[in-house]
C-alpha cells in the first residue's frame, strides 16, 4: 500500500536544494511554488532512495540527474503532478539537441522515471509520465577483452618483491580469477575470502551478495599477500612512505585509518584502496608487461579482466546461466553479451584463416 509519508520539510538541504533549482540570479527572491514543489521532491526521492539503503554514489547521480530536469520544468512553470510524458519527451528530444550522448540521455531518463516512481509510491501523482517514454537506444559496443595469453603475460609479469607488487598481484589475480567490478574489489573484506572453501563473498550491485569459487593460483597469491604484504601495509604507514625514521608516529597517526581494519587491499598509506587507485595500477602493470602491443596500457580498464573472464569462461563451454550468477547479473540479457564477443571473435579468426573468407 503506498505510504504517503514525507521527509522533513525543515531538512538542512531543502534550502540547498531549491537554491539548486533557482536561475543564477544576484538578487534574491523567494521561490515559485513550481520550485517549491520540485524541491520537495527531490527531498523525497533521496528519502526512498536512503530508506532503500541505496549507495552513496548511486544517491549523487540521481540528484545530478533530477535536478537537472527540474530546473527544466520549473522554469516552464510546470509542478511535479503537471508534467505529462509529452514534456518528459520533449525534454530528453532538448538533450539530445544539445548534444548529449545516447548513454547520458537513457542515464537521466532513468532517474527521472525513479523521480515519478517516487511521488507514485507515495500517492502524489496518479502515474508515472516517464514510463510511457522510451529509452535511446544506445550504440551497441563490445567489451574490450584481453586473450587468455595477454592476461597470462599481465599477471606474470607483476613480480613479488615489495608489498606493493605483492597487493597488486593478489589484487588482479582475484580480479580475472572472479569477474569482479572495480568497487567490487576495493570493498572486499578479509573476511570475504573463504580459505578452506576457496570462494569469495561479493556484495554487488543492489548489496546483492554472491558467492564466487577462487583458482589456486589467486588463491595462493592472495595468502601470500595476507602472510607477507597486508600486515606491513597495515602496521606503519608511514614507514610505507619512508619517513617513519625522519619522525616519530603520534598517537593520533598510529590509529588505523577508517575502514581499514576490514578491507582486504590496502593503500601504501595503510588506508582502503579506491576504484581510481586500481585504474592506475592496472595501467602501470600493463604498461610495464608490453602484453597488448599497439592497444597500449590505456585501452584497458580493471572492467576489461571482468570481460576476459566471461568471454574465456563462455570459450571453454560454461553456459551464460553459470556465467550471469558468477558474475551477478540479474538478467542473462546482461549477460548475452559475452556470446557476441565469442561470435565476433570466431568472425575475425574465420576471415584471418580461411582462404575463401
Amino acid at each position: 500500500m503506498a505510504s504517503n509519508a514525507q521527509p522533513d520539510r525543515g531538512h538542512p538541504d531543502a534550502g540547498r536544494r531549491r537554491a539548486q533549482l533557482a536561475p543564477d540570479d544576484d538578487r534574491p527572491r523567494a521561490p515559485s511554488p513550481a520550485e517549491c514543489a520540485w524541491a520537495a521532491a527531490l527531498e523525497l526521492l533521496e528519502h526512498d532512495l536512503r530508506r532503500r539503503d541505496a549507495a552513496e554514489r548511486t544517491r549523487r547521480a540521481y540528484a545530478g540527474d533530477v535536478q537537472g530536469f527540474a530546473r527544466w520544468a520549473s522554469s516552464r512553470g510546470w509542478a511535479p503532478g503537471e508534467v505529462s510524458a509529452k514534456e518528459v519527451r520533449r525534454y530528453v528530444a532538448e538533450l539530445s539537441a544539445r548534444g548529449a550522448a545516447a548513454r547520458t540521455t537513457a542515464r537521466k531518463l532513468a532517474a527521472i522515471r525513479a523521480l515519478f516512481a517516487s511521488q507514485r509510491e507515495h500517492g502524489l501523482i496518479g502515474e508515472n509520465p516517464a514510463e510511457l517514454v522510451s529509452t535511446p537506444r544506445r550504440p551497441s559496443h563490445l567489451p574490450r577483452v584481453l586473450s587468455a595469453r595477454e592476461a597470462a603475460q599481465l599477471l606474470n609479469s607483476i613480480p613479488a618483491g615489495g608489498a606493493l607488487q605483492v597487493r597488486d598481484r593478489a589484487m588482479f589475480e582475484l580480479a580475472y580469477a572472479c569477474g569482479l567490478r572495480a568497487e567490487e574489489l576495493v570493498t572486499l573484506r578479509c573476511s570475504d575470502v573463504d580459505h578452506d572453501g576457496e570462494q569469495l563473498r561479493v556484495e554487488g550491485k543492489g548489496r546483492k551478495t554472491r558467492f564466487v569459487p577462487v583458482g589456486e593460483p589467486a588463491m595462493a597469491a592472495v595468502r601470500s599477500y595476507l602472510e607477507r604484504a597486508r600486515p606491513a601495509l597495515a602496521a606503519s604507514p608511514a614507514s610505507a612512505r619512508g619517513g617513519a625514521g625522519r619522525h616519530a608516529a603520534s598517537p593520533a597517526a598510529a590509529a588505523p585509518p577508517s575502514g581499514a581494519a576490514e578491507a582486504l587491499f590496502l593503500s601504501k598509506t595503510g588506508r582502503p584502496l579506491g576504484t581510481s587507485d586500481v585504474r592506475r595500477r592496472l595501467a602501470a602493470w600493463i604498461a610495464h608487461a608490453g602484453a597488448l602491443g599497439e592497444r597500449g596500457a590505456g585501452a584497458i580498464s580493471p572492467h576489461a579482466l571482468r570481460h576476459s573472464f566471461a568471454t574465456h569462461l563462455l570459450d571453454g563451454g560454461a553456459d551464460l546461466r553459470a556465467i550471469q550468477e558468477l558474475l551477478g547479473h540479474a538478467s542473462v540479457s546482461s549477460t548475452q553479451i559475452y556470446t557476441r564477443v565469442e561470435s565476433a571473435r570466431l568472425k575475425s579468426a574465420y576471415a584471418r584463416s580461411h582462404p575463401r573468407a
